[in-house]
């Protein structure tokens, strides 16, 4: 089947759905932080995390913590990293506290904490995901992160982990232990969906071949499987001879289809196959 490019999306339009993502994520975070997180003493990190633990020791209503650390530390991440967050990140920083109030008194979906670990861990990312999609944040703890990374020789990815790990085991101390390893699923649930939401189901495959029928195999890739190829040049680490390798990018359902086209016409190529997360170009969806 011909693959058509997509015309891009006018500027105003994407910048205006990009806004939408914003919005939308930070529902779907307050959401899953009202109906899952927080009646289950679920402190999953960040500054929900934080508003969790608050709530149960000073009885402190969640969405005024929130609002109360996510603006100054946007404030600070301004003045400290000199960073430019933009509008929209301001609007989910400010967005994220108001839903939660807005769905404080949202009846809880469950009191069993493994399902709320689960699909509140599963909420947050979606809504993280979508944030992300919106090319924003909703401030909080990435900011404390950046900012802890700025002072440190630590990597942003273990300044994430070092405060999120802080949040988790105080909780332990404020609940239970059990509580702090319902809150360490929570966080595994949200870090893989929201690779999810940002790659999505349809992973490809990056294909490399080793074949003594270069050309034979390129054109039938072209026009079998409709997919473009590239030849890259290599030399054999055995041999020190020079060859050519095929790389080409297919959709996981046409990969059946590559192997087979190969191997009838060379079955002694081989053969290696990658998963691509993302592959962005004519022929593949891009966002």
């Amino acid at each position: 089947m011909k693959k058509y490019r997509r015309e891009p999306m006018p500027k105003k339009m994407r910048i205006a759905l990009e806004y939408v993502y914003v919005i939308l994520g930070s529902f779907f975070i307050a959401f899953a932080f009202n109906l899952f997180l927080l009646p289950n003493d679920i402190a999953s990190g960040g500054v929900a995390g934080i508003s969790t633990i608050t709530k149960d020791v000073f009885g402190w209503e969640p969405a005024f913590v929130q609002a109360g650390l996510n603006i100054p530390l946007f404030i600070a991440g301004i003045v400290i990293l000199g960073a430019n967050f933009g509008l929209k990140s301001f609007i989910g920083t400010i967005a994220l506290p108001f839903f939660v109030y807005l769905t404080k008194d949202f009846a809880p979906a469950t009191f069993n904490p493994l399902l709320a670990s689960i699909f509140g861990g599963m909420g947050v990312g979606i809504g993280l995901g979508v944030v992300f999609k919106g090319r924003a944040s909703t401030g909080g703890i990435d900011v404390a992160a950046q900012i802890l990374h700025k002072f440190t020789n630590l990597s942003l990815g273990l300044c994430i982990a070092i405060i999120d790990g802080a949040i988790v085991t105080t909780s332990a101390f404020v609940f239970n232990i059990e509580q702090a390893l319902y809150a360490l699923i929570g966080l595994f649930v949200t870090s893989k969906t929201i690779d999810l939401v940002q790659v999505g189901f349809n992973t490809s495959k990056n294909v490399m071949i080793i074949t003594d029928y270069v050309e034979e195999v390129q054109k039938a890739i072209l026009t079998d499987v409709d997919r473009g190829v590239t030849v890259l040049s290599g030399v054999g680490g055995y041999t020190n001879e020079s060859r050519n390798v095929i790389m080409c990018v297919v959709d996981k359902n046409e990969f059946t289809k590559l192997t087979q086209i190969v191997k009838n016409i060379d079955p002694k190529a081989f053969v290696v196959a990658m998963t691509a997360a993302e592959v962005l170009g004519e022929g593949f969806n891009s966002t």
